[in-house]
C-alpha cells in the first residue's frame, strides 16, 4: 500500500549480533540477491539517509551510518504515528513524500521510494506499488536486500542509540511474538473507543482489556490490585463545559494516587506506560508539582488543529515517547490568539490523542480492524 505523506568524527560501535530476529516465512518477487554487494566501507562511512561522508553514529535498524543531523531527525521521527496507526516517516531515512506501507497485520513500517530505488535497486518501488501484498525488509526472512541489510539486534540498536544521546528514556521495542495483550486502567474519561480503532482492544487475535473508572473516591490499593497487571495508565480531567464533580487538582492528585498503586519497581524491566492530559484548567501551582515533583517530565502542549485553525489544546504528561518529540506539534505558523476557539471543539479528547497511542503497537498485541 503506498501512501503520500511529507517530505563526523565519532562512530559509536552497537554490539555485536549473534541472535536471529524474529521473521515471517514469505514469499516475496524481491529476491535477497538482488543489486550489487554493499562496499566495505558502506557500514560505517557513508549516512544512509542522506549520503553525507560526515557521520556520527550507526543506523540503528540496517546497517550503514547516520550523520548527526539524519540522527537527531531518526530520534524524532521513529516513535511517530499518523492516524492510521503507521509510521509518519521512512524507517530507514526518517523523511519520504510517498510511502509504501507493509502489509503484515503486526508490521506498522513504511519506506519512500527513493529508499527504495536507491538501497535495494532501480525499479524497486514500481514493482512494489504492484503487488498486492507487500511485507517489508524487517518481515521477511532474507536479512539483505541490494545494499540496504538489516541488522540482527535491531531493537535493541534503536534502545541503546537513544540511551547514549539521552533524549528520551524508552523500552526497547518488542518483536511481535513477544508482544502480549494491552491491559489498560483509564481514569475519568473512557479511552475503550480510541483503543479499539487502534486495534489493541474489541478484537479475537490476543484481545487486550480496559477498565474504565469515572469516579476514583473510593478506589484503594487493595482494589487497585485485584485489577491484576496494567501496562497503561490514562487520566484526563473532564471538559470543564461539561460536569465536573471535583475541583481540578482533585483529578491529578487522584491519578498520581493511583498511578502509584500500579507502577512498578525502578528495577522492573517491565514496559510500562500513562499518561495524564490536562484541558488548561490546572492552575500554575499544581502543574509545577506535577512537573518537577511527581511526573518529572514537562507537559507537551497538544493541539487540535483543522484547517489551519486552533480549536483546541491540552497540555500532556507522558512517558510515550512519541509526545517528546519537536515534530508532534503543527509544522506550520499559526496565531494562537485568533485561532484558538475555547467554545468549539470539532474532536473528543481522547480522539485528538489517538496517534499518540499508536507507538504502544511497538509494544503490545494490535490488530486493527480497520484504518
Amino acid at each position: 500500500m503506498a501512501r503520500e505523506g511529507m517530505e563526523a568524527e565519532r562512530v559509536v560501535s552497537f554490539e555485536s549480533e549473534s541472535e536471529s530476529s524474529d521473521v515471517m516465512f514469505v514469499d516475496s518477487s524481491i529476491s535477497s540477491t538482488d543489486g550489487p554487494e554493499p562496499p566495505q566501507n558502506f557500514n560505517r562511512e557513508i549516512c544512509i539517509s542522506c549520503g553525507s561522508l560526515e557521520v556520527d553514529t550507526l543506523h540503528p535498524i540496517f546497517h550503514g551510518a547516520l550523520c548527526p543531523p539524519c540522527k537527531e531527525n531518526f530520534l524524532h521521527v521513529f516513535f511517530l504515528y499518523d492516524e492510521d496507526g503507521y509510521q509518519s516517516y521512512c524507517t530507514i531515512c526518517g523523511g519520504g513524500r510517498t510511502l509504501f506501507i507493509c502489509d503484515v497485520s503486526s508490521c506498522s513500517r513504511c519506506y519512500c521510494t527513493e529508499c527504495l530505488d536507491f538501497l535495494v535497486r532501480p525499479g524497486t518501488a514500481c514493482r512494489v506499488k504492484a503487488m498486492n501484498m507487500w511485507f517489508c525488509f524487517l518481515c521477511l526472512p532474507m536479512d539483505r536486500h541490494g545494499l540496504l541489510q538489516r541488522r540482527v539486534k535491531w531493537r535493541a540498536c534503536v534502545k541503546r542509540l537513544y540511551d547514549e544521546c539521552g533524549f528520551v528514556n524508552i523500552f526497547k521495542p518488542l518483536s511481535a511474538s513477544k508482544r502480549n495483550p494491552i491491559r489498560v486502567l483509564s481514569l475519568f474519561s473512557d479511552i475503550s473507543i480510541e483503543m479499539k480503532k487502534l486495534g489493541f482492544i474489541g478484537n479475537t487475535f490476543g484481545n487486550g482489556s480496559i477498565t474504565y473508572v469515572h469516579d476514583v473516591s473510593l478506589i484503594t490499593r487493595k482494589d487497585v490490585k485485584e485489577l491484576g497487571d496494567i501496562d497503561f495508565v490514562f487520566g484526563a480531567i473532564p471538559d470543564t463545559r461539561g460536569y465536573i464533580a471535583h475541583p481540578s487538582d482533585w483529578y491529578f492528585y487522584q491519578y498520581y494516587r493511583i498511578l502509584s498503586y500500579v507502577q512498578p519497581q525502578a528495577n522492573n524491566p517491565k514496559c510500562f506506560f500513562w499518561m495524564f492530559v490536562d484541558n488548561l484548567v490546572l492552575d500554575e501551582e499544581v502543574k509545577d508539582a506535577a512537573t518537577f515533583r511527581f511526573l518529572e517530565t514537562n507537559p507537551v502542549t497538544i493541539y487540535d488543529v483543522q484547517h489551519e485553525g486552533i480549536f483546541s489544546e491540552v497540555h500532556v504528561w507522558s512517558n510515550i515517547p512519541s509526545l517528546k518529540s519537536k515534530y508532534a506539534l503543527p509544522d506550520w505558523d499559526l496565531d494562537l490568539s485568533t485561532s484558538f476557539r475555547r467554545d468549539f471543539q470539532t474532536q473528543s479528547l481522547p480522539e485528538m490523542l489517538k496517534k499518540f497511542l499508536a507507538p504502544l503497537k511497538e509494544y503490545f498485541k494490535c490488530f486493527p480492524e480497520f484504518l
